[in-house]
């Protein structure tokens, strides 16, 4: 890892008292922090480019039409309603594992959506888990590509992210020009102008592509 990452802010409990914010103000401020994953196959590490903030249900203070959790608790979302710091990863489309750290106190449900970053360690193995990709920066831009590039699925949710085999580096200073706009893919008002809670590094070659969601059809 370079010097910056090595002497970025790994205490568990000063980044989980980072994470007890509001996820909108914590986005751009975690964007550089590196996510590792020690598994049995070897670490592979990822810098995040990417995220995307999701707030709570309906009947919170911060409804969040585009969230999980806007119906309520489920069985499916209940990593969101717990402490911060810990993964919230599900299965979507029936192929893709999406993985979210869970912020603010225990019992408001918010999260961020890892949507793409740089992986920084362990590309030989992210390479294997990823073979679609040709290039490197294609390894984890977007949130299936990142999950599959730790190795994460749907056993993971409610780990915890800052604790073994994981760890969360905070970086030392903040991105230098950080972009926000739509959340990507997400259907009806969560996904308006009226959201802008994707938050990005500009000019980073790892940043997905934006796509707005496809109109639901009701008849």
């Amino acid at each position: 890892m370079s010097s910056s990452i090595e002497k970025g802010v790994s205490n568990p409990e000063k980044v989980r008292k980072f994470l007890e914010g509001d996820p909108r103000a914590i986005a751009p401020l975690i964007l550089g922090a590196v996510l590792t994953h020690h598994s049995e196959a070897g670490p592979v590490a990822v810098r995040l480019t990417e995220v995307e903030a999701y707030m709570g249900p309906r009947d919170s203070e911060h409804p969040d039409p585009g969230s999980h959790t806007f119906g309520g608790p489920t069985a499916r979302n209940a990593p969101m309603f717990g402490p911060p710091g810990f993964l919230y990863v599900y299965f979507t489309y029936g192929m893709h594992y999406c993985a979210n750290i869970v912020c603010g106190p225990k019992g408001s449900p918010s999260a961020l959506l890892l949507r793409a970053g740089e992986i920084v360690e362990g590309e030989g193995l992210a390479t294997v888990r990823r073979p679609a990709s040709k290039t490197h920066k294609d390894l984890a831009s977007g949130p299936a590509r990142l999950a599959s590039a730790l190795g994460l699925t749907t056993a993971d949710t409610g780990r915890d992210a800052l604790a073994s085999p994981f760890s969360l580096w905070l970086p030392t200073t903040p991105a230098a020009a950080v972009a926000s706009g739509p959340r990507v893919g997400v259907a009806g008002p969560g996904g308006s102008t009226d959201y802008p809670w994707r938050f990005w590094i500009e000019d980073d070659p790892t940043v997905s592509r934006y796509k707005a969601a496809r109109p639901r059809n009701r008849a």
